[in-house]
């Protein structure tokens, strides 16, 4: 194929995850990109309900016709306690995975300088005026790139930051007796048996009869799926739900990492969600961070001879989640203590904001004081002197 035949975009996103929809979507709200071609490419088509994504907010949001369910009251449980959060000025939404699909695509169809494209990447390669990207079956190549296929090997080849995973399996399931309290979600319930690790269930009831109940896991390895369902049949049977029917199954394992994958963002390529250090490293959670990010990168883009690799700002929440991942990838056990001892007596709207790094500095402190000392002290001394 020569030069001439190789279609050029203003803008090409490889990989079509959140923060990419997210992004393109907020590009079409602005108006300012008319006149921009962007092409979107993914190997998935984005038809299935893979994934359930769960946000806690104060105001209404440009996603709010999609919500599926909202909470404003959650409970959090170990072994030892049980305790009803009271979210206010807080709700905790969810959001089907096929719905944000739906939602963002039925928006992009109608624009005529965005293609979305059904083709699996298998080259990106930056040259000075441009991106070039190889697909299997084409070559294109953009002005700027944005990334969100993540790649593994690059953060598990190095030891500088530990990588644990937020690993899960859900099942949505419709029982015959009348079982859950569809006005609370379980945030964490920690009393299930930990084995060395820091393990909890996930608990979303859509009505009295259908609930999503995960059993994740904030740990290095993953294990057989099997045993994940073993938990999740114990916890349901433990909850009253003697008979039940699976209407369906999810699965995901998403990195904790405080790797700085914004070193990687070049003059013409952008890393962005996962791959872009978009999640939360210390929770794993990803849509209401995407949320912001792609708000931000939006109004960045805008800006006259913006430059890339300048788009990221490092803020003291990185360091937080820091001390945290090096304390439980040290010692796996300690996630239900300290988990439980933010949530035991802690005001649960502080928490959930400091989780959203919107508090003050003297905020934190006041979450920050809740926490075991000696862990977060060995932590911070092992962290300044690497």
């Amino acid at each position: 194929m020569n030069s001439s035949q190789i279609k050029h975009f203003n803008y090409i996103f490889t990989g079509t995850g959140l923060s990419a929809l997210m992004t393109v979507y907020k590009m079409i709200l602005s108006g300012k990109f008319i006149d921009k071609s962007i092409l979107l490419l993914d190997q998935d088509v984005k038809k299935t309900n893979d994934r359930t994504w769960c946000f806690w907010v104060q105001e209404e949001t440009i996603w709010n016709s999609i919500i599926s369910k909202k909470w404003d009251s959650a409970l959090f449980a170990n072994e030892d306690f049980k305790r009803d959060l009271e979210l206010k000025p807080y709700q905790y939404n969810q959001i089907r995975g096929i719905d944000f699909y739906n939602f963002v695509f039925e928006t992009i169809s109608k624009e005529s300088n965005i293609t979305f494209l059904n083709e699996k990447v298998t080259d990106i390669n930056e040259l000075e005026t441009h991106v070039f990207v190889g697909t299997e079956e084409n070559r294109y190549t953009g002005d700027y790139l944005f990334n969100s296929v993540y790649t593994k090997g690059l953060v598990q080849s190095q030891a500088k930051y530990p990588v644990l995973q937020q690993h899960f399996v859900g099942w949505f399931v419709k029982t015959e007796d009348e079982v859950f309290n569809p006005e609370q979600a379980t945030f964490m319930d920690f009393s299930v048996e930990q084995r060395g690790n820091t393990r909890f269930m996930y608990v979303l009831p859509i009505s009295k009869t259908e609930v999503l109940v995960e059993y994740t896991l904030f740990s290095e390895s993953l294990l057989p799926k099997e045993e994940y369902e073993k938990e999740i049949q114990l916890y349901l049977e433990k909850l009253g739900a003697a008979k039940f029917e699976i209407i369906e199954k999810e699965q995901g394992s998403i990195p904790m990492t405080c790797y700085p994958f914004w070193k990687k963002n070049t003059k013409r390529v952008l890393n962005i969600g996962t791959a872009g250090g978009w999640t939360k490293a210390s929770t794993g959670f990803t849509f209401r961070n995407s949320d912001k990010k792609s708000s931000q990168l939006v109004e960045f883009l805008q800006k006259e001879n913006f430059k890339m690799a300048s788009f990221h700002k490092k803020s003291r929440f990185w360091f937080y989640d820091l001390l945290l991942l090096d304390i439980l990838y040290r010692h796996n056990e300690l996630g239900s203590p300290i988990f439980s001892s933010l949530f035991k007596k802690g005001n649960p709207a502080l928490v959930f904001k400091f989780l959203d790094e919107e508090t003050s500095l003297m905020e934190d402190l006041q979450v920050i004081v809740k926490c075991p000392k000696t862990p977060f002290l060995k932590a911070l001394f092992r962290v300044l002197f690497k």
